[in-house]
């Protein structure tokens, strides 16, 4: 019997431009494709890393370039644009290889917002890496500008902003109804357009909310039997990239925690991913995540690669 499926993609693995991303999601269609097949109902969440800092790149130069027309671009703005054409990508790859397959099912994009709470302390530090990456003398640069940066996980620089933990998927309700009507649902793209609440108003914030903890909660509210995080490894590692490094199938909740404890998973990178899947698994009895490549996902479903968290 096929499962309940919310899958976080990597922004990463939708490429770092236009052209990139438009040969990316076919592979990525492929994938999905795969799972729905063999009878699994999916919903998709994306990262948008690299296509956001894109975007608010190209808008800060359009405002330095005519600044008396141009105003600058709020990041939530960035992020629903991200959402946009990442969606229309998607969608349309996936359901063409479903067309090419004999599958007839609706493939739909919903731009989503999520809640944040404006007392979080992330606003206070950010730590949450976005756009493209740097060599150490931009990331200067950048600094030198007022914009947080870090090294991120040994790859090169990156800026960085807020990333405060989602607390509502505010369109769920339309996620679920399509959801249950069979279609396939993009949704929460970029980890969802991170808003305050102010009365009946939503207002933008200017942070990205982790992907990864949106579709937690999204599998969460979905009652989804499992959450699949598609990265960049196929399984996860203790000691990555030591002599000592372990490859992991499996983790029962107090092994996945304590090697958090022990500062197993880098932040940024696979800390997230693992926190996650703690949540999701202590959320009900049954829940499992399971960590893989995109190109695994299948075989991961069928226990044959992939780390279970659960």
């Amino acid at each position: 019997m096929g499962k309940r499926i919310v899958i976080a993609l990597g922004g990463n693995a939708l490429g770092e431009n236009l052209p990139e991303q438009m040969a990316a999601v076919r592979g990525t269609a492929r994938a999905i494709a795969d799972l729905i097949q063999a009878g699994h109902e999916v919903v998709v969440a994306h990262g948008n890393g690299p296509q956001v800092g894109m975007i608010q790149k190209a808008m800060a130069e359009l405002t330095r370039s005519d600044p008396e027309r141009y105003i600058p671009c709020p990041l939530s703005v960035c992020v629903a644009m991200s959402q946009g054409y990442i969606g229309y990508d998607l969608q349309n790859a996936l359901r063409e290889e479903l067309m090419d397959r004999g599958i007839d099912k609706g493939v739909a994009t919903v731009l989503t917002q999520v809640e944040v709470d404006p007392a979080d302390p992330a606003f206070q530090h950010p730590t949450k890496p976005i756009g493209a990456f740097m060599t150490q003398a931009e990331a200067e640069e950048m600094r030198r500008r007022g914009n947080p940066v870090m090294e991120d996980a040994g790859r090169g620089w990156r800026r960085v902003v807020a990333s405060p933990r989602p607390r509502r998927v505010v369109e769920l309700d339309t996620i679920r109804t399509l959801a249950d009507a069979g279609q396939i649902v993009i949704a929460c793209g970029g980890g969802g357009i991170p808003v305050l609440p102010d009365g009946n108003h939503l207002r933008g914030a200017g942070a990205v909310v982790d992907k990864d903890f949106t579709a937690e909660l999204l599998a969460e509210e979905l009652g989804a039997d499992c959450l699949m995080i598609l990265t960049a490894v196929e399984k996860v590692a203790v000691h990555f990239g030591k002599p000592n490094q372990r490859w992991l199938t499996h983790m029962t909740v107090p092994v996945a925690e304590k090697y958090i404890a022990e500062g197993q998973f880098p932040p940024g990178s696979m800390l997230p991913k693992v926190e996650a899947a703690v949540v999701f698994a202590k959320s009900s009895p049954g829940r499992q995540t399971l960590i893989t490549q995109l190109e695994k996902a299948l075989d991961g479903m069928r226990g044959q690669t992939g780390t279970i968290i659960g």
